[in-house]
């Protein structure tokens, strides 16, 4: 049975002028993802993986077509609406964990929460509560720098997850750890995804981690094969 779509996009076109010359990223894209559902997109590099992770995400606007999240179309929202939007419903991971080094890994995962308005004290408690679901209960007053790469994306998982998104988009999440971190920082979003009831749409180059999704897709030169 197909699930409802809580993430779509239709006919998604890119073009970037690069130099004078017109380049054509992302050639029409049709793509629904399921809630709860995981799905992998596999393809080289240069295919257009990650531009279409940066559109859907509502990071860019595209040349053409829609992206349809929880049933609104990302075109009609912008600024402070489409800043909230993105807060309240998706989580980003990223190959590098982009926390912020200032911060204690507490502060990094409480963040999302804060800018969603929420007080000091119940982000601090949400984000400590979800640490320790992460394994780092012992490191929550740490800063990335003291934390090792695999406890680094741990904490990232946490921060993508701690407002409780629809979707979770991950770019490369487990490219910059070796095979047994990784499959320990995938084994965490897959029980997280089934707890919580999360999509997650992850690039990646990793044929072990896209074999244990529902669903894997293939980009070539702009277009879902």
């Amino acid at each position: 049975m197909n699930k409802p779509s809580i993430l779509q996009c239709q006919k998604l076109t890119m073009r970037y002028d690069q130099g004078g010359l017109d380049v054509e990223v992302l050639k029409g894209v049709d793509l629904s993802i399921g809630v709860g559902e995981r799905v992998a997109i596999m393809g080289a590099s240069g295919s257009g993986k990650s531009t279409l992770l940066h559109l859907l995400g509502g990071l860019e606007k595209p040349t053409s077509g829609k992206v349809i999240l929880n049933g609104i179309d990302l075109n009609n929202v912008s600024g402070t609406k489409l800043a909230r939007l993105r807060n309240r419903s998706l989580g980003f991971i990223y190959q590098f964990h982009h926390l912020l080094g200032e911060f204690t890994v507490l502060e990094n995962v409480a963040m999302p929460l804060l800018i969603g308005g929420q007080s000091v004290k119940d982000a601090r408690h949400s984000a400590s509560q979800l640490l320790q679901r992460v394994g780092l209960g012992h490191r929550v007053e740490h800063k990335p720098g003291e934390l090792s790469g695999g406890e680094r994306q741990r904490a990232a998982v946490a921060r993508a997850l701690i407002n409780k998104p629809n979707v979770v988009l991950a770019d490369e999440p487990t490219g910059n750890l070796d095979s047994k971190t990784a499959d320990q920082v995938f084994q965490l979003m897959l029980e997280l995804n089934q707890e919580l009831n999360v999509s997650f749409l992850i690039v990646t180059h990793d044929p072990d981690l896209a074999a244990k999704m529902d669903k894997v897709l293939h980009m070539e030169d702009g277009l879902i094969v």
